[in-house]
């Protein structure tokens, strides 16, 4: 059976003797049950695992199996799992990218206007986890019970490259967090950004053999959001020392041609929704405890509310002490004790791991239940070899892409406009009209229209820009570069 299709096994099993659970197994290929070996049965959905949907004696069948836990963590810890993606170290560098070429007004009403707007598209989409009495774990299982086979291909394929993309920038920011750290204590220039870069993709590889799924993160992200705090008030107190203690700042935007002011405006737009949202809110919603829509909704506004406050306050911070003048990664412009930047840098290099680990679950995922074995406990030694083989062989793929095209943050942009915001905006909505749509007013379904059009023709946009930059950096930079 391939990918798409849905299948009736879980890697956890118990004896049936001992379960007093009701189970149910869906195969979408025959819509026939599937009868459990005699001595066990596989553990998928216990009578109180179940969607809000069971309150109207409807019980939603899970759609397909999964090597990966599912339904067991609370909302705050998918709350959490959402605020890592949000501050993560990328928020180092949105002072320069969205602030400066916005300015004080636009960029201020750009990231909250962003964040509604992000906020309600991911709303929708939670919404949807449960259509047609099935949960769907993955997007790419969403779209394709609406739209079909095609789609199905069409959205893994989306999805599958925009967190390749953000998983190599990821690589990339750790090895910079590490050549910065390297830079307050010898200028000999010895350790380069290529070298930096491996050294990352080996440590979040070593990371990616001891955490076998998106669950097992509990107590990490603890350590997450503790490195994120550090290096937020870190870059924080020293942007605000030297703000006070510097001359007035220059706060206009940059002067440069028209063309340019346009495509600039439209890069840090994509910025802005780049900001917010991960592409894979289905997967992580499908780890969340019944009533998933409700639990959902909950993490998700912990996540634009209260978890969005160190992201505003280092962003604000920043541009507020250096103006137009910002650095593209915040710890270079501040001043301070050379510790104290080490502490920064060490932190956020940390933490990058941990997040990187977020937006590969759904590679992992779709290895482990494809490939692995589903036999016996994650930390057997035989699943574990598997980890290394497999999650090893793709983080080589990504540190080798990274160390090659370290200016990647170009090209995420190009696969931010063509994956981002198809994932988050435009199919989230149409996925919406398609389900809800009977019950849905004409204004309503306007609006929803208006959203499909506006960010397909946004995406189109920034496309554009993307490729712009790209032409105009391939010249500048090359190969294995030492940025």
């Amino acid at each position: 059976m391939d990918a798409g299709s849905a299948s009736a096994s879980s890697s956890f099993t118990c004896d049936a003797e001992d379960l007093p659970l009701r189970l149910q197994f869906y195969d979408d290929d025959d819509h026939q049950d599937h009868q459990a070996p005699p001595d066990t049965v596989p553990l998928l959905l216990p009578i109180k695992i179940m969607d809000a949907a069971d309150e109207k004696g409807e019980t939603p069948q899970i759609s397909e199996d999964t090597a990966h836990q599912i339904s067991v963590d609370p909302w705050y810890q998918v709350g959490f799992v959402l605020t890592t993606g949000v501050n993560s170290a990328y928020v180092l560098g949105y002072s320069g990218s969205i602030m400066v070429p916005l300015g004080w007004i636009g960029g201020t009403c750009g990231l909250l206007l962003a964040a509604a707007i992000s906020m309600y598209a991911n709303a929708l989409l939670a919404r949807l986890h449960e259509v047609g009495g099935k949960r769907h774990i993955r997007y790419r299982d969403l779209a394709g019970h609406i739209y079909g086979r095609k789609i199905y291909g069409l959205t893994w394929a989306l999805q599958y490259i925009n967190l390749f993309m953000i998983n190599t920038g990821f690589i990339i920011l750790a090895g910079q967090a590490l050549k910065a750290t390297y830079g307050l204590f010898s200028d000999a220039g010895v350790l380069k950004l290529p070298y930096c870069i491996a050294i990352s993709g080996f440590v979040c590889a070593l990371f990616a053999f001891g955490i076998p799924y998106l669950s097992a993160l509990r107590i990490w992200l603890g350590f997450s959001t503790l490195f994120s705090l550090i290096y937020i008030v870190i870059a924080f107190v020293l942007s605000l020392r030297d703000g006070i203690t510097s001359p007035a700042r220059d706060y206009s935007i940059p002067k440069s041609s028209h063309s340019t002011h346009v495509f600039t405006t439209i890069g840090a737009v994509a910025d802005l929704v780049f900001a917010y949202n991960t592409g894979m809110l289905p997967e992580i919603q499908a780890t969340i405890r019944p009533p998933v829509v409700k639990n959902m909704e909950k993490a998700l506004w912990f996540q634009f509310t209260v978890g969005s406050l160190p992201l505003y306050a280092v962003i604000f911070m920043g541009y507020w002490a250096y103006g137009s003048s910002t650095s593209g990664y915040l710890l270079n412009s501040v001043t301070g004790p050379v510790w104290v930047k080490a502490v920064a840098n060490l932190s956020a290099f940390f933490q990058t791991v941990i997040a990187l680990h977020i937006f590969a679950s759904p590679m992992y995922e779709f290895l482990d239940t494809k490939y692995g074995s589903g036999r016996g406990g994650p930390f057997e030694i035989h699943n574990v070899m598997f980890r290394v083989v497999v999650r090893g062989g793709y983080l080589t793929v990504n540190t080798l892409v990274a160390a090659v095209l370290p200016f990647l943050g170009d090209f995420m942009s190009l696969t931010g406009a063509l994956s981002t915001f198809p994932l988050t905006f435009v199919l989230a909505n149409h996925m919406y009209l398609m389900v809800k749509g009977p019950k849905l007013s004409a204004i309503q379904k306007s609006w929803h229209w208006l959203n499909v059009v506006g960010f397909t023709a946004l995406a189109a946009a920034a496309a554009v820009s993307a490729i712009r930059l790209i032409m105009l950096d391939s010249s500048t930079y090359h190969f294995f570069a030492d940025l």
